[in-house]
């Protein structure tokens, strides 16, 4: 029977001098067969973690293992782990086939081998037409499709990829994901996506790894990421259009949206004497006559978003701090611009705390 393959990293930290520390104590495991993305801004650290599993950076400290194995100091050539380049890094002077059959020729695989196994992963991802065609002939959609088949045909333990996507267009972006999506979905080896756009991490990924200036803030499905934020960074960094975020003074047990008072969750024993208050502009609704609590405020923007339209709103808070809050509706949906009422309902808020930045509810 062939052992699961995994990819382990454990307390892992890379520092650059004492002020660079991209990735610090990160421990993550990846099983076969799942889909992990790095998900988070520039210069959070995703791609030097990509970076380090394939051995082209070392650690300052901490362990990586591939299929139960420690590679923390082998060589990037020993690690048996393919990867896509955000750039495909094809070789423009070569054909499809070499450019797909070159790390098998590298390794000094059987001629015959080489042939079998170049031309499965081609007839797999639509190639076979374009053999004998050079990169500078294809497209970009079939660039990344040899790209991704030049890494296919190693069979490896780990596949990486490096924003793969990022240089297609909106349209050709959306397509190749949904054949990415079907194709990783039939291997078995793990998979480690880096990305900063939420579609793809949210769309492709089993789980998704969400990091901050080198720290892991929540690993998790991604549904699981979209509705249950672990901090305030997740909260207002995963969707689109991003949660609204209020910050609110505490008294009694309630939350302050200006007159109106919020009930804090039972379950907070000792209630902060401040809070910030958590929803998505698509979970605030127009107040019905017999919901509460509600809002009121002025509509001050709208944006036109096709199927819904995002509605930016001052509310009154009779005197103190002006907030506004963004709420999405169907386009269709009529309301009052001048006097919009809105309703939070309860099971929708996120409570968190403003010191700490953790969820607290």
């Amino acid at each position: 029977m062939t052992p699961a393959r995994t990819l382990e990293l454990r307390q892992v930290q890379k520092a650059f001098s004492a002020s660079v520390v991209p990735v610090k104590d990160l421990s993550l495991t990846v099983n076969q067969g799942e889909f992990l993305t790095l998900l988070g801004p520039s210069g959070c650290g995703k791609s030097t973690v990509l970076r380090l599993i394939a051995g082209l950076e070392q650690p300052t400290q901490g362990q990586i293992f591939i299929h139960g194995k420690d590679v923390t100091r082998q060589a990037p050539g020993d690690r048996n782990v393919a990867m896509v380049f955000q750039s495909y890094a094809l070789y423009p002077h070569m054909t499809v086939y070499d450019n797909i059959a070159s790390s098998l020729q590298l390794r000094q695989v059987p001629t015959a081998e080489i042939r079998q196994r170049v031309q499965e992963v081609a007839s797999f991802l639509g190639l076979t037409g374009l053999m004998e065609r050079k990169p500078g002939q294809l497209s970009g959609g079939q660039r990344q499709r040899v790209a991704v088949a030049r890494s296919l045909v190693r069979r490896p333990d780990v596949f990486l990829l490096d924003e793969p996507l990022s240089n297609l267009d909106a349209l050709l972006r959306e397509k190749v994901r949904a054949e990415l999506k079907q194709l990783f979905a039939e291997q078995s080896a793990p998979v480690v996506y880096v990305t900063h756009d939420q579609t793809e991490a949210m769309t492709l990924s089993t789980q998704v790894a969400v990091l901050h200036n080198g720290v892991l803030q929540q690993l998790d499905r991604p549904h699981r990421i979209y509705t249950h934020p672990a901090n305030l960074f997740v909260a207002g960094f995963v969707g689109s259009p991003q949660m609204n975020l209020l910050p609110l003074p505490c008294q009694a047990g309630m939350a302050l949206l200006g007159a109106t008072p919020i009930p804090l969750p039972t379950v907070m024993t000792a209630p902060p004497d401040s809070i910030v208050l958590g929803i998505r502009p698509e979970q605030v609704r127009l107040a019905q006559p017999d919901d509460s609590p509600t809002l009121e405020g002025q509509v001050f923007l709208v944006e036109d978003l096709g199927m819904h339209q995002l509605l930016s709103v001052r509310l009154d808070t009779e005197g103190n701090q002006p907030l506004s809050l963004r709420v999405l509706l169907p386009s269709d949906q009529p309301f009052d611009p001048n006097l919009v009422r809105l309703t939070l309902p309860p099971r929708s808020i996120h409570w968190f705390d403003p010191q700490t930045g953790q969820v607290l509810s």
